[in-house]
């Protein structure tokens, strides 16, 4: 019996081996994430007589080329959460944090819990997709809500109040605000056009880009800038800075929306899209980003796994007579799908679904004990996740 540990590092990794005596058999040494240098390891392993376990930590991206190489070759590796390989080096009482101890470490983890390891089966390359397209848009959306934190501050100071003119009507009511603001730039503008002028050009331009309303809005904009106190000049620093947020939240909102209609074409081509899409509070955007967070649910082996996975549990606390009952989720797991989940719980609660809804009415229920908003909202992500566990692994028994 060999274990082999493989320390993960960007661009190269730190391999050891050790049999079941606990010698090592191979003393920790660098392997390049290269065809050559990774074709050795591999035949490193295939020519030994005994049965060999490979385990590595899961490192973000930076494993995957060794573990793709692995798999493909058919040999056994284990992916180990990060957390649970250090926790596992907490027993030592002389902590020492080296590539070469970390990789005889791993290999020594290897060897003890061998029976319970659980093979790499690799997944569904739609999965990986969705889940790699997700990553991108919620990095996109991250920047959109930066922008827009640093554009409203920038209107605060050269167009106080103009957004609660241009976007009380719905679905473009942005591009109004982006047209309006890139045209005018500053309230100086506006007031040394002169009222009737600035009414006038307007009322043109709003009927030239298909706006409504445009008399009337022209009328509460002028005097909306005759009563503001504007603190930042009219010049060319403020305009390059108007325009560049301009131009970040157009291309960000462009690309989110690309890349949410690609997760969408891959998404309606899974089994269990139509039963996601059936569940309330679950719309065209959010049920392609709630599959690429879970993945292939058949990996979990009950519902309560999966709300471990979403770090949506809150492990026992007991101790001789005492036993903790308030307890808080341990948010071990996953963020994104947390927050994917938290969207879908605001979203009933918008909606506020008058058929008869388990996870609507679970949250009421506890919103109705005292409990907090959040931690309402919360509970019934767990009944939501637990529900989404049943429908779709039931799906998958009848195919």
């Amino acid at each position: 019996m060999i274990g082999i540990g493989i320390d993960i590092s960007k661009n190269k990794s730190t391999v050891s081996a050790i049999n079941d005596t606990g010698e090592i058999i191979m003393k920790p040494q660098e392997f390049k994430h290269s065809e050559n240098e990774l074709n050795k390891l591999i035949q490193w392993i295939k020519d030994q007589e005994d049965t060999v376990f490979v385990v590595m930590e899961s490192t973000g991206h930076y494993h995957y080329p060794v573990l793709k190489k692995l798999y493909e070759e058919g040999v056994y590796v284990s992916v180990v959460n990060a957390y649970l390989m250090k926790k596992y080096g907490d027993i030592e009482i002389r902590k020492a944090k080296t590539d070469k101890k970390d990789a005889i470490r791993i290999a020594k983890y290897a060897i003890e819990k061998r029976f319970s390891l659980k093979k790499y089966e690799g997944e569904d390359e739609k999965y990986n997709d969705l889940k790699f397209l997700s990553r991108q848009y919620n990095q996109i959306v991250s920047i959109r809500v930066k922008a827009k934190i640093q554009f409203n501050n920038l209107l605060d100071e050269i167009m106080p109040g103009i957004n609660k003119i241009l976007t009380r009507t719905t679905g473009n009511s942005s591009k109004i605000l982006y047209d309006f603001v890139e045209k005018y730039e500053h309230f100086d503008n506006i007031k040394r056009k002169g009222e009737q002028k600035f009414i006038k050009e307007y009322s043109a331009w709003s009927k030239k880009k298909g706006y409504r309303n445009g008399a009337v809005k022209a009328l509460k904009i002028y005097e909306l800038a005759q009563n503001s106190i504007t603190t930042r000049s009219a010049n060319n620093s403020t305009y390059i800075a108007l325009k560049n947020c301009i131009k970040i939240l157009r291309e960000t909102e462009e690309s989110s929306n690309s890349i949410l209609t690609q997760m969408q074409t891959i998404a309606y081509t899974l089994p269990e899209y139509k039963i996601v899409r059936e569940l309330k509070g679950v719309g065209d955007k959010l049920a392609p980003r709630l599959i690429a967070e879970i993945g292939d649910v058949r990996k979990f082996t009950s519902a309560k796994a999966l709300n471990a996975y979403a770090g949506n549990d809150a492990p026992p606390h007991q101790s001789g007579q005492f036993e903790g009952t308030k307890r808080h989720i341990s948010k071990r797991g996953s963020s994104s799908l947390r927050k994917v989940g938290y969207e879908i719980m605001m979203a009933l609660k918008v909606t506020k679904p008058t058929e008869d809804n388990a996870v609507y009415e679970f949250m009421i229920k506890k919103e109705s004990e005292g409990k907090a908003k959040n931690v309402a909202k919360m509970a019934a992500l767990n009944k939501f996740l637990r529900i989404y566990y049943t429908r779709v692994m039931n799906l998958y028994k009848t195919l």
